[in-house]
């Protein structure tokens, strides 16, 4: 099973410092319909304003990626963190027994866009844990590069899920198959450009929500930035 979910389905909500587009159920927009996939639970594109943010918020029990499209996201947190992400680092926060952090953009005249991601964890009330690394682009050219998972080896963040994340870059006739068990889930988002996934033509913004499928093919980009997730039933 393959379904389409295309980028203007998405929820949507306009705060003036930030325009956020929802995957998934999240804050104000709520549609029984999509409450997350698997043990994915949250995809939020978001574009903050310069010399904005998310001011000192709580999370816990929850994996939490941030993936930097453009500009530079400002994070600090109680664990003492104080990191800058620019695009290329893909950064996981455990919030596990509970941690409080910010979120802000500090340029004057950039606005910063970002994916934050939750994936809900299968170990609950561990200690708050922080993992930043950079994914060389080279390894995403034309390929699905680990970027996050439990094991946490190569280029990945180690995250406490079931799941993996792939993320790759294609453009012409760069391509890539990735096997999937048919017994799990999997989840491709197009970041960026367009894409033709499994025979569909996705464009930014777009998604597929796979279920029982043994793979999944990558081909025929345009300036393309995709995530696969491989997910817990």
């Amino acid at each position: 099973m393959i379904r389409l979910r295309r980028s203007q389905d998405r929820g949507y909500a306009d705060h003036g410092w930030l325009k956020s587009y929802h995957s998934f159920s999240f804050a104000g927009y709520h549609d029984p319909a999509h409450m997350g996939w698997g043990n994915l639970r949250v995809i939020n594109e978001d574009r903050i304003a310069p010399g904005t943010g998310f001011g000192r918020h709580g999370h816990r029990d929850m994996e939490i990626i941030s993936y930097v499209l453009s500009g530079e996201l400002a994070h600090q947190d109680s664990m003492g963190n104080v990191k800058g992400i620019p695009p290329g680092d893909v950064q996981r926060m455990s919030a596990g027994t509970g941690v409080m952090h910010s979120e802000f953009n500090h340029a004057k005249d950039e606005t910063t866009h970002f994916l934050q991601i939750w994936i809900e964890p299968d170990v609950t009330g561990i200690a708050p844990g922080y993992e930043q690394k950079t994914v060389p682009a080279a390894r995403k050219r034309g390929a699905l590069c680990r970027v996050a998972a439990r094991d946490g080896t190569g280029d990945s963040v180690r995250i406490h899920a079931d799941a993996v994340l792939y993320a790759g870059l294609f453009d012409g006739a760069e391509s890539a198959t990735q096997a999937l068990d048919p017994a799990r889930k999997a989840y491709v988002h197009l970041v960026r450009g367009e894409l033709e996934v499994n025979g569909q033509r996705l464009q930014a913004g777009d998604a597929l929500l796979m279920e029982g499928e043994s793979r999944v093919e990558l081909a025929r980009g345009t300036d393309a930035e995709v995530l696969v997730f491989d997910l817990a039933p």
